[in-house]
């Protein structure tokens, strides 16, 4: 029988909370106190992640770190999100989370996280300032990019299948969605 983990009630949820939460292959992230679980990612969701790393990898500058989940962003002790991919500065790298927001989130949709990703966690990274979010559907396959500018995200990009874009930021990088699930 697996292990029991009693959480508080009648109060928002913090980084020490999740400290309790057991290692069982789901990814406990919070959203202003609110847990989030999620169960293991596809395998569709696995290639597009792992492409994506790769690919991102290739250009990355040497002052850069790209990180993939599960790596905690702590934007306050109410919220601790996990991207599925990540860009950081390595100046902005604690062991054990990145305290600030990093230069890029991406997520990679799922059926259980299309919502959360496309909403909640968007609406999270815009308010911490991070400057790029990237949300890739492997079912579609398509990416869209939004650029932080003047606080605000804008979609700045947005491709299907075997339609390419080009990006500058965090670095220059050019994305074809169905590299990333064939």
């Amino acid at each position: 029988m697996g292990t029991v983990t009693a959480l508080p009630r009648g109060r928002a949820l913090t980084r020490r909370d999740l400290e309790q939460m057991p290692d069982d292959g789901h990814r406990y992230e919070l959203i202003d106190g609110t847990l989030v679980v999620t169960p293991a990612p596809s395998w569709r969701h696995q290639r597009a992640s792992a492409r994506l790393h790769l690919l991102l990898a290739e250009s990355c500058p040497p002052h850069l770190e790209l990180l993939y989940a599960s790596f905690d962003v702590a934007l306050d002790e109410h919220t601790l999100l996990q991207p599925d991919l990540l860009v950081a500065r390595k100046v902005d790298l604690t062991e054990r989370d990145l305290p600030v927001a990093p230069l890029l989130a991406v997520e990679i949709l799922s059926a259980s996280t299309r919502r959360v990703d496309l909403t909640l966690k968007r609406s999270r990274f815009e308010a911490a300032g991070c400057p790029s979010y990237w949300v890739v559907d492997p079912e579609a396959p398509s990416i869209i990019v939004w650029q932080l500018q003047g606080g605000e995200y804008l979609e700045v990009a947005r491709a299907a299948g075997t339609e390419q874009v080009h990006l500058d930021a965090p670095y220059p990088l050019t994305i074809r969605p169905a590299d990333l699930i064939d």
